[in-house]
């Protein structure tokens, strides 16, 4: 469930898409980690400290610095070079991006549930030679929490807010239809619930599975026995997992989900690891970059679930949704 597709495409310098991650990706890996230690101060990150992060997970040298190449290509990374020693840290549009989608996974499940009993529906038809169109909208919709519940029609219990109105306008290649209502109950089998388009069981046990395998390495956490590599794999790695809830899960109100439903706790789970490993994650982070620079950066910073939660990043220039 969480094999996500990575999309990259070329930009200019103010122009960019982030990789969609797939787990433990060299492009998604690269950044993850100079956005988890540097997108709250913009601080700049020595290349070499970030080859030498890489390898802790596995890359190559000659792989980190393509990696970083290509990232540079693609607008998510900007360079400098000071003397022998070249850095890099985010474009003013990765910055923002990265800010953006923190907030969101930040505030994923700690809003009050409130729901007033209707669906938004979005109906589309596409003629069968348009498959990437139809593909275009289907993804779309997918990462904004809708599920098909017959072809061609997708469903979310979610208004339409303005700005998806007009995202959804410009995907309208074909005949489009959008309304919300109510679901009537009709007395057959053969009549579907809205609720049966997502697969809730297996939501369930993607939190459960979280839960457990996270909840294990809290007593460790917080008794500060995490230090070094061990700190930034594990902080990244909690990250890269608890960051595809907000696509799988729909935030279905409350009413309509099984009893126990696991996400209050897989939230909280998350946050104590997260930010239970950003000091020593931290830690880590500047030793590496001080052997790079000769120095020690000070600006190099990780933030905590409050502060994704607050803005990182105060204006800047917005990207493109990916």
């Amino acid at each position: 469930m969480f094999d996500l597709e990575e999309i990259f495409r070329d930009a200019d310098a103010t122009s960019v898409r982030l990789p969609r991650r797939q787990s433990g990706s060299p492009q998604g890996l690269g950044t993850t980690l100079v956005g988890d230690y540097t997108l709250s101060t913009r601080a700049w990150l020595p290349s070499a400290a970030i080859v030498d992060l890489l390898g802790e997970f596995g890359v190559s040298g000659p792989s980190a610095r393509t990696t970083i190449s290509r990232l540079s290509r693609r607008g998510v990374l900007e360079g400098r070079r000071k003397g022998r020693h070249s850095a890099y840290r985010l474009t003013d549009a990765a910055a923002a991006n990265l800010s953006n989608g923190g907030r969101e996974i930040a505030a994923f499940g700690a809003g009050t549930d409130s729901w007033d009993g209707r669906w938004t529906l979005v109906a589309f038809s596409m003629p069968q030679e348009k498959s990437t169109r139809r593909r275009a909208i289907r993804e779309h919709l997918r990462w904004r929490g809708y599920a098909p519940l017959y072809d061609g029609v997708w469903v979310s219990p979610h208004p339409l807010t303005t700005r998806e109105q007009a995202a959804l306008a410009g995907l309208a290649f074909g005949a489009m239809s959008v309304f919300r209502a109510q679901h009537l109950e009709l007395e057959t089998g053969a009549a579907r619930n809205p609720v049966d388009a997502w697969d809730l069981t297996g939501i369930a046990k993607q939190y459960t599975a979280f839960v457990r395998r996270w909840g294990r390495l809290l007593p460790r956490v917080t008794a500060g026995t995490i230090s070094g590599t061990a700190a930034v794999r594990l902080r990244t790695e909690v990250m890269d997992t608890y960051r595809r809830f907000p696509v799988i899960d729909p935030l279905l109100p409350v009413g309509l989900l099984p009893p126990g439903w696991p996400r209050t706790r897989a939230r909280e789970v998350f946050a104590a690891v997260y930010d239970g490993l950003a000091e020593p994650a931290q830690a880590h982070v500047r030793a590496i970059a001080a052997r790079a620079a000769d120095g020690a950066p000070s600006q190099i910073r990780a933030h905590t679930v409050a502060e994704m939660g607050a803005d990182i990043v105060k204006g800047g220039t917005a990207l493109r949704e990916t």
